[in-house]
């Protein structure tokens, strides 16, 4: 696309050459992320790309967009050059600072729904909020009181403060700085309380994709003792923060269903202790409820 200084490279001649380019060097998804890019580029939604496949682009726009290709070749994720992602039909701004939020994350939000169809939560509390794209998913569509978000990282909170404050959510959500539960009096003060905790292990850690290991945040991704740190911390300490009754939902990895089951289980606090399957078939949500 930059050999050739004098060519008009209208918008469809620039996608057909960026899809090939993207193909040989096996990047995922190379229509779609030569699509998201080119509209970035141009500050355009993609649809509008269709609608004008035969405009010409000029230096600045080409320029640009090579630049993010380049960007995307080298490894960053395509939500970080846009700074954009899409979760439960809500449009995040995400940053190297927080994980991109996974469509598998959802399940939590659709898990909590489904718990209190029937019964309204006054209190609701996410652990490790990173972009805030759960505790926001949950203002949108479950009524109550209080809710509260907590990260250990300043940079992350207040993305998710700008995310809650752009999605019109600034005056629902509580976010504040701190380690899991180290904000709060160990008193039962929540009907919910939910988290995506890190639960990758280190050896885990060292296969996974560049995309994930070089741009994502290690520490809201990587946990100790076979990845079960953090959510083995997390199912102790809850008790002491939940109503009688109260949920615990936690999003874990693939392979981690039965030593989460064992660990709920035997700490003989919890009923109705079960993992449910993401989309894909993959057991990706912990369900414990306080006897």
């Amino acid at each position: 696309m930059s050999a050739d200084t004098d060519r008009v490279w209208t918008i469809q001649d620039v996608l057909n050459w960026t899809v090939t380019h993207l193909k040989s060097k096996e990047v995922a998804q190379p229509r779609a992320t030569a699509e998201v890019l080119l509209a970035h580029a141009l500050n355009v939604d993609r649809i509008s790309l269709y609608l004008n496949f035969d405009k010409p682009l000029n230096p600045d726009e080409r320029a640009r967009f090579r630049a993010f290709i380049r960007r995307r070749l080298a490894g960053e994720p395509t939500q970080y050059i846009t700074g954009r992602q899409e979760f439960w039909s809500l449009n995040f701004r995400v940053n190297s600072h927080v994980l991109i939020p996974r469509p598998e994350t959802e399940l939590i939000v659709e898990e909590s729904l489904r718990l209190f169809r029937d019964a309204r939560p006054s209190s609701v509390l996410e652990l490790g909020t990173g972009s805030g794209a759960v505790i926001v998913a949950l203002a949108k569509e479950l009524d109550s009181d209080i809710r509260i978000a907590t990260d250990r990282s300043v940079d992350a909170l207040f993305t998710a403060r700008r995310n809650a404050e752009s999605l019109g959510f600034e005056q629902s959500i509580v976010f504040l700085a701190a380690d899991l539960f180290q904000a709060f009096k160990a008193v039962p003060t929540f009907d919910l309380i939910v988290s995506n905790p890190p639960y990758v292990s280190p050896e885990e850690y060292v296969d996974l994709p560049r995309e994930i290991k070089d741009f994502e945040p290690k520490e809201a991704l990587m946990a100790d003792e076979g990845g079960l740190s953090v959510l083995h911390l997390i199912l102790k300490e809850a008790p002491a923060y939940l109503k009688p009754g109260g949920w615990l939902l936690l999003e874990i990895g693939c392979t981690q269903k039965e030593r989460v089951l064992k660990i709920a289980r035997e700490l003989e606090t919890y009923i109705d202790v079960s993992v449910l399957d993401d989309y894909s078939g993959c057991p990706r949500l912990l369900r414990v409820r306080k006897g």
